[in-house]
């Protein structure tokens, strides 16, 4: 009981200091002066990237708006695949496999080395097409 009280007071303290974070900087917005004449939008053609006409609107105006070119302070390329995937995708091009913990059941069946079976399934294969 005393990791769930724990990890509770947790997500509540940080939820609290995000929250506090996310007014200052509204408060911060606030202040500051407006822009007095908009922008002219570029007129952009409507492309057509599927059947459905709701999600081809979203996704028009979404393409055209392009702020989400620069989401999380600047353009995601390929230079910072490891921040979106969490340094994930490096350990895929490792060669070493990955292991489940081996408290979890399922860690067996996932760890286990089927070499065998797929020699034996192969041998069977071949004997069953005359190989």
């Amino acid at each position: 009981m005393k990791k769930k009280t724990t990890t509770r007071k947790t997500i509540r303290q940080i939820v609290r200091e995000e929250v506090a974070m996310a007014i200052k900087e509204v408060i911060t917005e606030l202040k500051q002066p407006t822009q007095s004449q908009p922008q002219p939008k570029k007129i952009v053609e409507k492309k057509s990237f599927t059947n459905n006409s709701v999600l081809n609107d979203v996704l028009n105006e979404t393409a055209s708006d392009g702020e989400w070119k620069t989401l999380g302070g600047s353009e995601f390329t390929t230079d910072r695949m490891n921040e979106l995937v969490g340094g994930q995708y490096g350990d895929m091009m490792k060669n070493t496999p990955q292991q489940v913990p081996s408290s979890d059941p399922m860690s067996q069946f996932v760890n286990k080395d089927y070499s065998e079976v797929l020699k034996k399934s192969e041998e069977k294969s071949k004997m069953k097409h005359g190989g």
